[in-house]
């Protein structure tokens, strides 16, 4: 196959397909834990989350509230996939072997918004307020409150579930703002690493826990299996119906398909090779903590 600006027009049009079909199809799960946030610089800052919004009375003038002293800012980052491509494989018209790359690539690609969400579910992340997202220090009105729990998911007996997914559940109804006022948070989503399926399935599942019991949570959440979690005894738990998800996916430039194929660029005349993959730039981040409990299951 002569190689000129038609053959590599036509190659990598052919690869751009690949890569944007796999876009398509991959399956995702952010979404359901973190609202995009678009970003139009380098940085997005999130001194508002200081304030949960609520509304109150209106007697005499409004009360203006001032942003707390907080400043969180997310900084975006740049974001590759690469792949080579040999010259000698178009002239001898053996492309065939880069179509499960372009793939693969739009696959990744796709999915990176998977890995940089459930990257923050961990126990070392700092929120807004400076202390890490799930901790016991969390300040409201001077006094700690804490959305961090180590009971272990459990499903043994009415009363192992009730200590742990029920007291992070009874922990999140109970979250407050400055003025005393419930939040509402209310959990509708479990996340548990592939070792607690089983656990969390019969937690939200079954009539009953394993000492013959009435199970007191059957359907009160949805079931999130993430293989990205750490360990296989830590578990969350979120509330995903507020506007404000619990963690944020900053998008500056979406996942885009790129390629090289200048044939007089440095690395066609000396190695033979074009490029094709995919940039984005993107940071990943937390959202109210309000709106989320997590244990480390460690008992």
């Amino acid at each position: 196959m002569l190689v000129n600006a038609a053959t590599l027009s036509a190659v990598f049009l052919n690869l751009r397909t690949d890569f944007n079909r796999a876009f398509a199809a991959a399956p995702t799960q952010w979404a359901k834990v973190a609202m995009r946030a678009p970003s139009g610089g380098a940085q997005n800052d999130y001194a508002w989350l200081s304030e949960f919004p609520k509304m109150r009375r209106w007697v005499g003038e409004k009360n203006i509230k001032s942003l707390a002293a907080f400043k969180y800012v997310l900084v975006n980052e740049d974001w590759e996939t690469t792949v080579e491509v040999d010259r000698n494989h178009i002239e001898d018209d053996t492309l065939g072997i880069y179509a499960p790359q372009a793939q693969s690539a739009g696959f990744a690609a796709a999915q990176f918004p998977d890995e940089l969400v459930f990257s923050l579910f961990n126990f070392t992340g700092k929120g807004f307020d400076g202390v890490p997202f799930f901790a016991t220090t969390h300040k409201v009105a001077g006094a700690n409150v804490s959305n961090k729990g180590t009971a272990p998911l459990s499903v043994a007996t009415q009363a192992a579930a009730i200590a742990s997914y029920g007291a992070g559940r009874t922990a999140m109804r109970k979250f407050k703002d400055d003025e005393g006022r419930t939040l509402n948070v209310v959990a509708d989503t479990l996340v548990v690493p592939p070792a607690l399926e089983h656990v969390g399935n019969a937690l939200l599942v079954n009539d009953r826990l394993e000492d013959g019991k009435p199970n007191p949570y059957k359907g009160t959440a949805q079931l999130l299996v993430v293989p990205d979690l750490a360990t296989d005894t830590e578990w969350y738990l979120l509330d995903t119906k507020k506007p404000v998800k619990p963690f944020i996916y900053q998008e500056r430039k979406a996942p885009v398909f790129v390629q090289q194929t200048d044939p007089q660029a440095d690395d066609v005349f000396m190695r033979r090779k074009f490029k094709y993959g995919a940039e984005a730039r993107a940071a990943g981040g937390y959202g109210f903590w309000q709106l989320a409990y997590g244990s480390t299951g460690a008992g």
